[in-house]
């Protein structure tokens, strides 16, 4: 199996973020920012959505896929004038 980011995972499981929130007995606010790439969750803590979802932890690609200047720009957007 391809290495795969969670938020793929749920996609092709059509899985929601309550429904693996539920399984894995973590909170959902947590659940969607490890989905989002906002939180790379510690060694124990992906045990559980993984086995939420039927996969290995080493199947899930778990570091952060948000740049956090982007979202900084966004948020505040860019003062140079391009």
């Amino acid at each position: 199996m391809a290495i795969k980011t969670v938020d793929v995972l749920l996609e092709e499981t059509d899985t929601t973020l309550e429904e693996l929130a539920a399984r894995s007995d973590l909170p959902i606010e947590r659940v969607a920012a490890i989905a989002h790439g906002r939180w790379t969750p510690s060694p124990v803590e992906r045990k559980k959505p993984a086995a939420a979802l039927g996969i290995s932890v080493e199947d899930v690609s778990w570091g952060h896929t948000i740049n956090p200047r982007n979202v900084r720009y966004h948020r505040f957007g860019l003062k140079e004038d391009f």
